[in-house]
C-alpha cells in the first residue's frame, strides 16, 4: 500500500465487544481481515473487549450468573483477541500502534480483588493477556491523546464521576477531540469553528443484551476508521458489522 499520499495519520477505533462465553465472536475475523486489507497507523480498542459475566456484581442471585467461571471468562477473551488479531499478523512488515483503553467490565476484575483482599495476587487484568498480544494497555479511565485525539472508555463529567451524557458534552468537558466507549449508542459531536469531534463509538458486537431492551439493542454496531487524522480534526467514517460480514468475512 502507497502511504506517500496521505495527510495524518489512520486510526481504526473498536467500539466494546463484550465478548463471553456463549456468544459469537466471528465479526472479529471479518474486523481483522479488514484491518490486514486496509492497515490503519493506529488501532484503539476502547475497552470492555472482555465482558467478564462471572464478576458481574448485578447478576449475583440471578439465573443469569449460574454456570459462570472466572477462568472461562479469560480463555474466551484470549480467544477472541487472538482470533481479532490473526489476520494481521500475516500481513508482513506490519506493525500498527496499538492502544487499549480498559473498560468497566475489565476493570471488575480489580474491583473484585480490592473486594475481597484474600484475592490479591491471585487475579488481576494481567489475567487477560492484552499486553501478550502486542497492546499498550491503559488502566481504566486514563486518558491516552493520539495524534491530537483524547481515548478513554468513558470519560467523567462532575465530582460524582459519572460519564459524559453526550457527545456535544463530551466536547464541552474536554476541550478537544475525543472518543469514547461504554455508552453503547453512537453519538457525534462536531464543532463548528475547531472542527474538533466528540464521539460515543457505540457497540461491536453481534449478540443482543437484555439489559438494553429491544430499542437498545436496535442500534448500528461496527468500527469505526478516522481519516487523516492530524492535530485533533479527522474525517470519521463507520464500517457497519453487516459490511464487514459481506466484503471480509
Amino acid at each position: 500500500m502507497r502511504r506517500s499520499s496521505r495527510v495524518g495519520r489512520v486510526h481504526l477505533v473498536i467500539p466494546d465487544v463484550q465478548a463471553r462465553p456463549g456468544v459469537d465472536t466471528s465479526h472479529l475475523s471479518w474486523i481483522g481481515n479488514y484491518i490486514a486489507a486496509k492497515r490503519p497507523d493506529v488501532i484503539v480498542c476502547i475497552g470492555d473487549f472482555a465482558d467478564m459475566p462471572s464478576l458481574n456484581s448485578y447478576a449475583v442471585g440471578k439465573a443469569e450468573s449460574e454456570g459462570t467461571r472466572y477462568a472461562d471468562d479469560i480463555n474466551h477473551a484470549k480467544q477472541s483477541m487472538a482470533r481479532l488479531l490473526r489476520a494481521q499478523g500475516r500481513v508482513r512488515g506490519y506493525r500498527p500502534e496499538m492502544h487499549l483503553t480498559m473498560g468497566n467490565h475489565e476493570h471488575r476484575i480489580d474491583r473484585e480483588a480490592n473486594s475481597n483482599p484474600k484475592l490479591i495476587g491471585t487475579i488481576s487484568t494481567r489475567d487477560l493477556g492484552y499486553e501478550d498480544f502486542g497492546w499498550t494497555v491503559h488502566p481504566f479511565l486514563k486518558v491516552v491523546k493520539v495524534d491530537g485525539i483524547e481515548y478513554a472508555h468513558y470519560f467523567v463529567s462532575g465530582a460524582m464521576g459519572r460519564p459524559v451524557s453526550s457527545a456535544a458534552a463530551l466536547l464541552r468537558t474536554r476541550q478537544c477531540s475525543a472518543v469514547m466507549g461504554h455508552a453503547q449508542r453512537i453519538d457525534l459531536a462536531i464543532h463548528p469553528s475547531t472542527q474538533n469531534i466528540g464521539l460515543f463509538s457505540g457497540i461491536c458486537y453481534l449478540h443482543q443484551e437484555e439489559y438494553l431492551t429491544p430499542q437498545g439493542n436496535n442500534t448500528k454496531r461496527g468500527v469505526w476508521m478516522l481519516n487523516e487524522v492530524s492535530g485533533g480534526t479527522f474525517d470519521p467514517c463507520f464500517v457497519s458489522l453487516k459490511f464487514l460480514g459481506r466484503n471480509y468475512g
